[in-house]
């Protein structure tokens, strides 16, 4: 793998974010089954466009991405595949499903990726087995200790000039103190963010990995959010448990059950 050499971007286009795996490896197929890929339709001055996103199955037709993945575009449509490994055939395991809707934290601003998390309802409910299945994701009062090993997934770039990557690859990212963050980010916000990376620059997400979960014990804490420039480390994610009961307010409305693995919401 190549090490990462980010593209800068003076305003922070959404995937100036977090998209492709850097310094890491492919997957066992199949092997994580909570993963979902987003092929976003849209439309702009130039005409219809096509962008990629990752994902995460939270309910049989609800799952969590990155706000920034859909916000302030005219959104044709947005396809689910779930059950993936390599993107770029039909697999059997596969299940493409449409997004019937989906809904931006209220309060998220592109200025600094703040709130950056959005939830995507499915058309249908997707048939969970064992190539398809929900994960878990941290509760309001759950944290992961700085220096805690967890994993992100995703099918963005694999090299700085390049397309993303057809099959699902991995890499494993320490949780940072916040401090780093601080220094880089003028609008970085403990609270809600999570400051993760490799201090060496050799492994790191990029451009199409945005959205997806950083796992941690076979649990969601973070989701793929921002870096800036050319710089490798660090990279802010998502805080999940800060959104928990927006999360759950969220479901409620979807008229769904409760989360089968994470904390009740009564």
């Amino acid at each position: 793998m190549l090490l990462l050499l980010l593209i800068s971007s003076a305003f922070l286009l959404p995937w100036a974010g977090a998209g492709r795996i850097i310094g890491g490896k492919e997957v066992v197929p199949h092997s994580r089954p909570h993963m979902a890929f987003l092929k976003i339709k849209f439309v702009n001055q130039s005409g219809i466009h096509t962008s990629r996103c990752g994902g995460f199955l939270i309910r049989p037709d609800t799952m969590l991405s990155a706000a920034h993945c859909v916000a302030k575009r005219r959104i044709v449509n947005i396809t689910v595949t779930l059950g993936a490994h390599n993107i770029s055939v039909r697999e059997q395991s596969q299940q493409r499903i449409p997004a019937a809707r989906w809904v931006i934290h209220p309060k998220y601003s592109p200025v600094g990726y703040i709130n950056d998390i959005v939830l995507l309802n499915l058309k249908t409910k997707a048939k969970i087995n064992k190539n398809v299945k929900q994960i878990a994701f941290s509760g309001s009062n759950e944290g992961v200790t700085v220096g805690t090993k967890c994993r992100v997934a995703g099918w963005g770039r694999t090299a700085v000039e390049g397309r993303g990557s057809d099959v699902l690859m991995e890499v494993e990212l320490k949780v940072q103190n916040d401090e780093p963050c601080k220094q880089l980010f003028h609008n970085y916000l403990r609270h809600s963010m999570m400051c993760v990376g490799d201090k060496n620059g050799k492994k790191t997400t990029y451009e199409g990995d945005s959205g997806g979960p950083f796992v941690c014990n076979q649990k969601a804490y973070g989701i793929v959010s921002r870096g800036v420039g050319t710089k490798p480390f660090p990279k802010v994610f998502t805080r999940i448990s800060y959104f928990e009961p927006w999360i759950r307010e969220q479901l409620r409305k979807f008229a769904l059950q409760e989360l089968p693995g994470s904390p009740s919401s009564d």
